[in-house]
């Protein structure tokens, strides 16, 4: 097996809701997030607009799609805004390989930080980006407080969530 990570172009953009779709069926694992399994995707037009931006890589297997990430740039840190890798591609590193590319992106910017929220007790969320050395956050940039304030705007119970930082 070949992984490979490289920027999204618009053509791959079609392949990019069902890998996000694929991903979330993982949800139906928890009784009380399975909902998310069936919720929204991030549309083609948003995601053109992250490749635009030069802010989204896609991972190959094989030539074939199955994981991307999206980031925003903030004053100091790179917000990683999703991370979605193939629910049958996933646990083969995919993800930190992604992570990674996003760091050395950050790094090249100039920038001191990945930040991210995410559930705080899903093991494949807080744990998982634990064990590659993000920390929870205990102050809030404004931007992080911002992304909080409107993933409670979109039904995520606010306690169940929290904000990560991966010092580069």
């Amino acid at each position: 097996m070949h992984i490979h990570i490289r920027p999204t172009t618009p053509n791959d953009i079609i392949a990019l809701p069902a890998i996000e779709r694929a991903a979330g069926e993982r949800f139906r694992e928890s009784p009380d997030l399975a909902w998310l399994a069936d919720g929204e995707v991030i549309s083609a037009e948003q995601h053109l607009e992250y490749v635009e931006r030069g802010l989204s890589w896609l991972a190959l297997a094989n030539d074939q799609p199955v994981g991307f990430i999206l980031a925003e740039a903030h004053p100091s840190s790179l917000f990683i805004v999703e991370l979605s890798v193939d629910l049958d591609w996933q646990g083969k590193g995919i993800g930190r390989q992604l992570i990674a590319c996003v760091a050395d992106h950050a790094r090249k910017r100039g920038l001191t930080a990945l930040t991210l929220t995410t559930f705080r007790d899903v093991p494949w969320n807080a744990p998982f980006y634990a064990r590659l050395g993000f920390e929870k956050m205990t102050t809030l940039t404004p931007e992080m407080r911002q992304k909080r304030e409107e993933e409670t705007a979109h039904g995520f119970a606010f306690e169940t969530r929290c904000a990560m930082r991966l010092p580069l």
